[in-house]
């Protein structure tokens, strides 16, 4: 389970159908492998409605709730209080580093697509965050040791003021990239380090970000209506060509996310389940 194969633009993207995972205990358990080591894997076939998310989470145990709710609508919006609800391009992030404790997988069901633009990329942050390493250590050392601002203030579920610090690069005991924390949307305005400082970290991030978007790294797609794409929030950044903005919506994706816990107990659960089946 802590093997990871890591890619690039040449990523072949894992796809199961959807009710094979739901119904199939060798599907599921091949889905939440897959997704433990390539950090993605595309479902697809699923009912176009709000709903199939809830039951994606009964299947793996629970979804995890957030101030956005236990799944949100992801869609052109009036006085959208997030970046994700409006047309825009969307930069590559990780969701959530304003939690102490972000989401580890996040499902995004595609119930309604555009007939233009609106592709979705993705990059391998752990395969980047090696990159970096190589390339330039000094810049990985200190997007791994600096703490960097993150806060989120608005009403959505409920009303909600969060903010923490987090390092763009969490590593464990030898180094290695554990977890990737970059969300430019709600990093902070205010950078709480030695101004000497300032200048270095700006030079990493930048290299760093450079990396992410180049054409080795990133992957595209378009998601079809039916699709559910899941991921490792922790590892894999995504983001969103844009659309164009119309009078009615014509692009609706439902989101919802999962915390590792939860998925490496099914995970294991699956296992010994087909194991002892065999």
């Amino acid at each position: 389970l802590s093997e990871c194969q890591y890619w690039g633009s040449d990523l072949q993207l894992p796809k199961i159908p959807f009710e094979e995972i739901m119904y199939n205990d060798e599907s599921a358990y091949k889905w939440l492998r897959t997704l433990k080591k390539v950090g993605i894997v595309l479902l697809t076939g699923a009912a176009s409605r709000q709903g199939e998310l809830v039951k994606l989470g009964h299947r793996i145990g629970f979804l995890r709730l957030t101030f956005y709710g236990p799944t949100w609508q992801v869609q052109d919006k009036a006085d959208a209080n997030n970046v994700a609800y409006t047309t825009g391009k969307l930069c590559f992030h990780t969701d959530y580093p304003v939690l102490q404790h972000p989401p580890g997988v996040q499902l995004l069901h595609c119930i309604k697509q555009t007939a233009a633009g609106g592709e979705s990329e993705v990059v391998d942050g752990f395969n980047v965050s090696n990159k970096l390493k190589e390339q330039n250590p000094q810049a990985y050392q200190i997007l791994s040791s600096t703490a960097v601002d993150y806060t989120d203030v608005g009403v959505d579920y409920c009303d909600f003021a969060v903010q923490c610090k987090q390092r763009i690069i969490d590593v464990d005991s030898r180094g290695q990239a554990v977890r990737i924390n970059y969300n430019n949307a709600t990093r902070d305005t205010v950078f709480d380090i030695p101004a000497e400082k300032v200048r270095p970290f700006y030079a990493a991030l930048k290299e760093f970000d450079d990396l992410l978007n180049s054409a080795e790294h990133k992957f595209t797609y378009k998601l079809k209506p039916g699709d559910i794409v899941t991921f490792d929030n922790w590892r894999v950044l995504h983001g969103r060509q844009s659309y164009p903005s119309g009078s009615e919506v014509t692009r609706h994706l439902e989101g919802a996310y999962a915390d590792w816990d939860v998925v490496m107990s099914r995970l294991r659960l699956l296992r010994k389940r087909v194991l002892n089946r065999d």
